[in-house]
Protein backbone atom coordinates (compact mmCIF):
# COMPACT_ATOMS: atom_id res chain seq x y z
CA UNK A 1 0.00 0.00 0.00
CA UNK A 2 1.69 3.31 -1.03
CA UNK A 3 -0.43 5.65 1.27
CA UNK A 4 0.41 8.96 -0.91
CA UNK A 5 -0.69 7.49 -4.12
CA UNK A 6 -3.83 6.35 -2.15
CA UNK A 7 -4.51 10.02 -1.01
CA UNK A 8 -3.93 11.61 -4.07
CA UNK A 9 -6.01 8.74 -5.69
CA UNK A 10 -8.79 8.98 -3.70
CA UNK A 11 -8.88 13.08 -3.48
CA UNK A 12 -8.62 12.77 -7.41
CA UNK A 13 -6.22 14.70 -8.14
CA UNK A 14 -6.69 16.19 -11.66
CA UNK A 15 -4.04 18.44 -14.19
CA UNK A 16 -5.47 20.85 -16.28
CA UNK A 17 -3.58 23.59 -18.85
CA UNK A 18 -5.33 26.93 -19.12
CA UNK A 19 -3.00 28.34 -21.36
CA UNK A 20 0.76 29.00 -22.54
CA UNK A 21 2.47 32.80 -23.10
CA UNK A 22 4.45 34.67 -24.71
CA UNK A 23 4.67 38.02 -22.92
CA UNK A 24 6.79 40.91 -24.08
CA UNK A 25 7.61 43.61 -21.56
CA UNK A 26 5.80 45.42 -20.24
CA UNK A 27 3.50 43.02 -18.68
CA UNK A 28 1.99 42.18 -15.65
CA UNK A 29 -1.09 40.00 -14.22
CA UNK A 30 -3.14 39.82 -11.25
CA UNK A 31 -4.53 36.05 -10.80
CA UNK A 32 -7.60 35.65 -8.81
CA UNK A 33 -7.92 32.95 -6.60
CA UNK A 34 -8.97 29.43 -7.03
CA UNK A 35 -10.38 27.69 -4.27
CA UNK A 36 -9.80 23.97 -4.00
CA UNK A 37 -7.17 24.21 -6.75
CA UNK A 38 -3.47 24.31 -6.87
CA UNK A 39 -1.88 26.26 -9.35
CA UNK A 40 1.65 26.36 -11.32
CA UNK A 41 3.82 28.52 -13.38
CA UNK A 42 6.47 26.97 -15.14
CA UNK A 43 9.09 29.36 -16.65
CA UNK A 44 10.24 27.77 -20.15
CA UNK A 45 12.10 31.13 -21.41
CA UNK A 46 12.65 34.83 -19.84
CA UNK A 47 12.48 36.52 -16.54
CA UNK A 48 9.10 36.65 -14.31
CA UNK A 49 8.56 37.74 -10.98
CA UNK A 50 6.00 36.33 -9.08
CA UNK A 51 4.20 37.72 -5.91
CA UNK A 52 1.79 35.91 -3.80
CA UNK A 53 -0.92 36.79 -2.09
CA UNK A 54 0.63 40.17 -1.49
CA UNK A 55 3.62 38.95 -0.32
CA UNK A 56 7.64 39.44 -1.53
CA UNK A 57 8.07 39.41 -5.27
CA UNK A 58 10.29 35.99 -5.98
CA UNK A 59 12.52 36.05 -9.63
CA UNK A 60 11.91 33.11 -11.53
CA UNK A 61 13.83 32.42 -14.39
CA UNK A 62 14.30 29.70 -17.05
CA UNK A 63 13.44 26.34 -15.76
CA UNK A 64 11.99 27.67 -12.34
CA UNK A 65 8.30 26.64 -11.39
CA UNK A 66 6.03 27.93 -8.58
CA UNK A 67 3.54 26.24 -7.22
CA UNK A 68 0.78 28.32 -5.54
CA UNK A 69 -1.38 24.80 -3.43
CA UNK A 70 -3.99 26.71 -2.54
CA UNK A 71 -4.87 28.42 -5.24
CA UNK A 72 -4.08 31.88 -3.63
CA UNK A 73 -4.37 34.96 -5.90
CA UNK A 74 -0.95 36.00 -7.18
CA UNK A 75 0.78 38.61 -9.70
CA UNK A 76 3.19 37.67 -12.35
CA UNK A 77 4.98 40.17 -14.17
CA UNK A 78 8.55 40.86 -15.81
CA UNK A 79 8.83 43.62 -13.23
CA UNK A 80 7.64 43.81 -9.46
CA UNK A 81 7.21 47.58 -10.23
CA UNK A 82 4.12 46.99 -12.78
CA UNK A 83 0.39 47.62 -11.87
CA UNK A 84 -0.82 44.26 -12.53
CA UNK A 85 -4.64 44.33 -13.43
CA UNK A 86 -7.24 41.36 -13.71
CA UNK A 87 -6.41 38.26 -15.28
CA UNK A 88 -9.71 38.52 -16.65
CA UNK A 89 -9.19 41.93 -18.20
CA UNK A 90 -5.97 40.65 -19.80
CA UNK A 91 -7.25 37.49 -21.86
CA UNK A 92 -10.17 40.36 -23.09
CA UNK A 93 -7.21 42.97 -24.33
CA UNK A 94 -5.70 39.97 -25.88
CA UNK A 95 -8.21 38.65 -27.86
CA UNK A 96 -7.67 35.30 -26.28
CA UNK A 97 -10.14 32.38 -26.68
CA UNK A 98 -8.87 29.82 -24.46
CA UNK A 99 -6.93 27.85 -27.13
CA UNK A 100 -3.37 28.19 -28.36
CA UNK A 101 -0.61 30.79 -27.18
CA UNK A 102 -1.57 33.70 -24.94
CA UNK A 103 0.40 36.86 -26.44
CA UNK A 104 0.86 40.45 -25.13
CA UNK A 105 2.99 42.81 -26.17
CA UNK A 106 5.27 43.96 -29.29
CA UNK A 107 8.62 43.57 -28.20
CA UNK A 108 11.27 40.94 -29.15
CA UNK A 109 10.38 37.89 -29.18
CA UNK A 110 13.40 36.45 -28.17
CA UNK A 111 13.65 38.54 -25.15
CA UNK A 112 9.76 37.44 -24.32
CA UNK A 113 8.90 35.59 -20.91
CA UNK A 114 6.97 32.19 -21.90
CA UNK A 115 5.30 30.51 -19.37
CA UNK A 116 3.32 26.94 -19.48
CA UNK A 117 0.38 28.03 -16.90
CA UNK A 118 -2.04 25.37 -15.30
CA UNK A 119 -2.96 24.22 -12.33
CA UNK A 120 -4.82 21.07 -10.27
CA UNK A 121 -8.06 19.89 -8.72
CA UNK A 122 -9.24 17.91 -5.82
CA UNK A 123 -13.03 16.24 -5.82
CA UNK A 124 -15.28 18.78 -4.12
CA UNK A 125 -14.72 18.23 -0.19
CA UNK A 126 -11.33 16.47 -0.49
CA UNK A 127 -9.60 16.98 2.54
CA UNK A 128 -6.98 15.39 3.94
CA UNK A 129 -3.80 16.86 6.43
CA UNK A 130 -1.62 16.30 3.45
CA UNK A 131 -3.46 19.18 2.14
CA UNK A 132 -3.90 21.41 5.04
CA UNK A 133 0.10 21.37 5.19
CA UNK A 134 1.14 22.55 1.76
CA UNK A 135 2.48 25.93 2.26
CA UNK A 136 1.02 29.23 0.24
CA UNK A 137 3.84 28.72 -2.00
CA UNK A 138 6.59 25.77 -3.42
CA UNK A 139 9.18 27.37 -5.83
CA UNK A 140 11.28 24.29 -8.06
CA UNK A 141 15.21 26.16 -9.51
CA UNK A 142 16.78 24.38 -12.01
CA UNK A 143 19.53 23.95 -9.51
CA UNK A 144 17.19 22.09 -7.14
CA UNK A 145 15.93 20.37 -10.81
CA UNK A 146 19.98 19.12 -11.09
CA UNK A 147 20.01 17.29 -8.04
CA UNK A 148 16.83 15.70 -9.36
CA UNK A 149 17.15 14.04 -12.65
CA UNK A 150 13.54 12.09 -12.56
CA UNK A 151 11.74 15.34 -11.96
CA UNK A 152 14.34 17.76 -14.08
CA UNK A 153 13.09 14.92 -17.14
CA UNK A 154 9.70 15.37 -16.72
CA UNK A 155 9.74 19.33 -16.44
CA UNK A 156 12.03 18.89 -19.81
CA UNK A 157 9.29 16.99 -21.56
CA UNK A 158 6.74 19.25 -20.51
CA UNK A 159 8.14 22.23 -21.67
CA UNK A 160 9.13 20.07 -24.99
CA UNK A 161 5.61 18.62 -25.40
CA UNK A 162 3.72 21.97 -24.93
CA UNK A 163 5.52 24.04 -27.19
CA UNK A 164 5.70 21.14 -30.04
CA UNK A 165 2.67 21.69 -31.60
CA UNK A 166 1.69 18.30 -31.83
CA UNK A 167 -1.28 16.91 -31.71
CA UNK A 168 -2.39 15.53 -27.80
CA UNK A 169 0.17 17.55 -27.00
CA UNK A 170 -1.89 19.69 -23.75
CA UNK A 171 -3.59 16.16 -23.15
CA UNK A 172 0.37 15.11 -22.54
CA UNK A 173 0.81 17.94 -20.53
CA UNK A 174 -1.90 17.64 -18.67
CA UNK A 175 -0.95 13.77 -17.26
CA UNK A 176 2.59 15.03 -17.01
CA UNK A 177 2.13 17.79 -14.82
CA UNK A 178 0.12 15.46 -12.50
CA UNK A 179 3.05 13.05 -12.20
CA UNK A 180 5.23 16.58 -11.44
CA UNK A 181 2.86 17.31 -8.64
CA UNK A 182 3.20 13.92 -7.12
CA UNK A 183 6.66 13.75 -7.39
CA UNK A 184 7.23 17.12 -5.82
CA UNK A 185 5.74 15.84 -3.27
CA UNK A 186 7.46 12.57 -2.79
CA UNK A 187 10.39 13.23 -3.24
CA UNK A 188 10.69 16.13 0.30
CA UNK A 189 10.23 18.98 -1.46
CA UNK A 190 9.18 20.45 1.86
CA UNK A 191 7.99 23.96 2.57
CA UNK A 192 7.09 23.72 6.28
CA UNK A 193 7.30 22.17 9.27
CA UNK A 194 3.57 20.76 8.94
CA UNK A 195 4.72 18.96 5.53
CA UNK A 196 7.99 17.70 6.78
CA UNK A 197 6.07 16.01 9.66
CA UNK A 198 3.42 14.35 7.85
CA UNK A 199 6.05 12.91 4.59
CA UNK A 200 8.47 11.92 7.69
CA UNK A 201 5.29 10.27 8.88
CA UNK A 202 4.94 8.06 5.31
CA UNK A 203 8.13 6.92 5.93
CA UNK A 204 7.85 6.62 9.59
CA UNK A 205 8.79 2.39 11.07
CA UNK A 206 5.91 2.69 13.17
CA UNK A 207 3.48 5.17 11.96
CA UNK A 208 3.48 4.22 8.65
CA UNK A 209 2.77 1.15 9.27
CA UNK A 210 -0.05 2.13 11.15
CA UNK A 211 -0.70 4.48 7.80
CA UNK A 212 -0.62 1.53 5.65
CA UNK A 213 -3.17 0.00 8.08
CA UNK A 214 -5.67 2.35 7.74
CA UNK A 215 -5.99 2.86 4.00
CA UNK A 216 -5.55 -0.75 3.03
CA UNK A 217 -8.83 -1.40 5.21
CA UNK A 218 -10.50 1.57 6.14
CA UNK A 219 -13.71 -0.89 6.81
CA UNK A 220 -11.70 -2.84 9.86
CA UNK A 221 -12.71 -1.75 13.54
CA UNK A 222 -9.78 -0.53 13.91
CA UNK A 223 -8.86 0.92 17.41
CA UNK A 224 -5.80 2.56 18.92
CA UNK A 225 -5.07 -0.32 21.15
CA UNK A 226 -5.36 -2.45 18.01
CA UNK A 227 -3.23 -0.22 15.81
CA UNK A 228 -0.44 0.02 18.40
CA UNK A 229 -0.85 -3.91 19.02
CA UNK A 230 -0.23 -4.28 15.04
CA UNK A 231 3.04 -2.16 15.00
CA UNK A 232 4.34 -2.97 18.38
CA UNK A 233 4.23 0.58 20.07
CA UNK A 234 2.59 1.08 23.76
CA UNK A 235 -0.71 2.72 23.27
CA UNK A 236 0.15 6.23 24.38
CA UNK A 237 3.60 6.62 22.73
CA UNK A 238 2.08 5.76 19.77
CA UNK A 239 -0.79 8.09 19.76
CA UNK A 240 1.48 10.68 20.76
CA UNK A 241 3.77 10.06 17.89
CA UNK A 242 0.91 9.69 15.76
CA UNK A 243 -0.38 13.23 16.89
CA UNK A 244 2.88 14.50 16.42
CA UNK A 245 3.49 13.85 12.54
CA UNK A 246 0.25 13.71 11.59
CA UNK A 247 -1.32 16.85 13.57
CA UNK A 248 -4.60 14.55 15.08
CA UNK A 249 -5.15 11.63 16.84
CA UNK A 250 -5.44 8.15 15.42
CA UNK A 251 -9.05 7.58 15.46
CA UNK A 252 -9.86 11.18 14.04
CA UNK A 253 -7.84 10.54 11.49
CA UNK A 254 -9.05 7.19 10.62
CA UNK A 255 -12.77 8.84 10.77
CA UNK A 256 -11.78 11.62 8.45
CA UNK A 257 -10.03 9.04 6.16
CA UNK A 258 -13.36 6.95 6.00
CA UNK A 259 -15.75 9.89 4.53
CA UNK A 260 -13.11 10.52 2.03
CA UNK A 261 -13.02 7.07 1.20
CA UNK A 262 -17.23 7.17 0.77
CA UNK A 263 -16.70 10.89 -1.43
CA UNK A 264 -14.85 8.43 -4.02
CA UNK A 265 -16.94 5.40 -3.58
CA UNK A 266 -20.05 7.57 -4.11
CA UNK A 267 -19.09 9.40 -6.82
CA UNK A 268 -16.89 6.38 -8.68
CA UNK A 269 -18.62 3.01 -7.85
CA UNK A 270 -21.94 1.32 -8.18
CA UNK A 271 -22.26 0.28 -4.83
CA UNK A 272 -25.20 0.83 -2.67
CA UNK A 273 -25.22 3.66 0.28
CA UNK A 274 -25.32 0.09 2.76
CA UNK A 275 -22.45 -1.46 0.59
CA UNK A 276 -20.18 1.85 0.92
CA UNK A 277 -21.46 2.12 4.57
CA UNK A 278 -20.21 -1.22 5.44
CA UNK A 279 -17.14 -0.77 3.28
CA UNK A 280 -15.86 2.24 5.26
CA UNK A 281 -16.74 1.02 8.46
CA UNK A 282 -19.45 2.13 9.84
CA UNK A 283 -22.24 -0.17 11.51
CA UNK A 284 -25.53 1.07 9.46
CA UNK A 285 -26.22 2.81 6.49
CA UNK A 286 -28.01 5.32 9.54
CA UNK A 287 -24.34 5.85 10.93
CA UNK A 288 -23.13 6.62 7.90
CA UNK A 289 -25.75 9.12 6.41
CA UNK A 290 -25.51 11.17 9.77
CA UNK A 291 -21.53 11.22 9.78
CA UNK A 292 -21.66 12.04 6.26
CA UNK A 293 -24.65 14.68 6.94
CA UNK A 294 -22.62 16.39 9.56
CA UNK A 295 -19.49 16.31 7.92
CA UNK A 296 -20.09 17.52 4.63
CA UNK A 297 -24.17 19.03 5.31
CA UNK A 298 -25.85 16.66 2.22
CA UNK A 299 -26.80 13.15 2.57
CA UNK A 300 -24.84 10.39 0.51
CA UNK A 301 -27.68 9.77 -1.92
CA UNK A 302 -27.91 13.90 -2.78
CA UNK A 303 -24.13 13.78 -2.78
CA UNK A 304 -24.17 10.68 -5.31
CA UNK A 305 -26.81 12.29 -7.66
CA UNK A 306 -24.95 15.69 -7.94
CA UNK A 307 -21.13 15.56 -6.45
CA UNK A 308 -20.71 19.10 -5.48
Amino acid sequence: MDVLDDILGTLDLKGALYFRTDFSAPWAVTVPDLSGAARFHLVVQGVCFASVAGGNFIRLGPGDMILIPRGLSHVLADDPGRSAPPLESVLTRAGYDGNGLLSLGDGDPEASTQLICGHFTFRPHADHPLLGALPDHIVITSAMRARQPWLDDMLRLVARRMFSGEMGSAAAVTRLSEIVFIEMLSLGIRGSDGLSAILDAFQDHHIGKALRLVHSRPGEPWTVDRLASEIGMSRSRFAERFRELIGSGPMAYLADWRLQKSLALLEKSRGSIQQIAAETGYQSPAAFSRAFANRFGITPLAYRKNPE
